[in-house]
């Protein structure tokens, strides 16, 4: 890779977001959660708050329709890693979920026609998935297996990435996007349980705060940082370093144990 792509690839905007609304039977979905079940209404109304500030953001927001065959569609970044050069489709960890990957192939098709695939006995979850700039971050969890974790590493690596896995198991992390984020320009944000991992040794880290562990799932757009309202101690400390902070309302979701960065691909 030349250093003129390297530089541009650092610099470059994300331009779109695929999103999923929640369906009626959102609520059938899995969940590990003891927070009750999320009512429609109000997950719809978060969900469309979501794609508002997406746009905000500076993004063309695609907008699939809703699927009722599958209460999880709409946390549809564990469907596919897309990257600035080019996308996989994920197979995800959950045997409820398989179906996501046949509409996620369609919608990704007129972008990227020569998607890559995760096979068996691999699987994936694109929550186990973090991109910091070059870096890409694999976690080996309950929905992501280690003949995935090879599959994507490689990859990954094809395209000129560099490759890390880190060991979810010794955690109660669902997913790696679960306890860290990319906040931009060499940050993490990272819960206690990771932060001693020798994985993320060559980056800044911002602590998430005992009691707000469910604002590591946050997600840069373009410079904005979104996370999840209510975590006031963390959003105090982004606020610090970072210019844009938009805090969202993301109850009905972190119900069925999703977050800001479940809700969208952005590429």
């Amino acid at each position: 890779m030349s250093a003129t792509r390297g530089m541009d690839e650092r610099n470059a905007k994300f331009r779109r977001a695929i999103v999923r609304p929640p369906g009626t039977n959102f609520a059938a979905g899995l969940t590990t959660s003891k927070l009750g079940p999320p009512v429609h209404e109000l997950a719809i109304a978060q969900h469309q708050a979501y794609c508002d500030a997406l746009r905000v953001c500076g993004l063309d927001v695609m907008v699939l329709p809703a699927d009722d065959r599958y209460p999880d569609a709409t946390f549809i970044e564990d469907v596919a890693v897309v990257t600035a050069r080019g996308a996989i489709i994920t197979r995800p960890g959950a045997p409820s979920r398989m179906g996501e990957i046949e509409s996620m192939r369609e919608a990704l098709a007129a972008l990227f026609p020569r998607s890559a695939a995760i096979a068996a006995p691999g699987t994936v979850d694109g929550g186990d998935v973090c991109q910091a700039g070059e870096q890409f971050f694999i976690g080996l969890s309950q929905r992501t297996n280690a003949p995935g974790v090879a599959q994507l590493g490689a990859w990954l690596e094809s395209l000129g990435y560099s490759v890390r896995s880190v060991d979810l198991r010794r955690t109660d992390l669902l997913h790696l996007k679960s306890g860290m984020a990319a906040l931009g320009e060499g940050r993490l944000a990272i819960v206690d349980a990771l932060a001693d991992d020798a994985a993320f040794r060559d980056f800044d880290r911002i602590s998430v705060p005992a009691g707000e562990e469910h604002a590591a799932n946050c997600v840069n757009v373009n410079g904005h940082i979104l996370i999840p309202a209510g975590s006031r101690r963390f959003e105090s400390a982004l606020r610090e370093t970072c210019d844009s902070v938009i805090a969202l309302e993301m109850s009905e979701f972190q119900k069925m144990d999703g977050g800001v960065s479940c809700l969208s691909l952005r590429f």
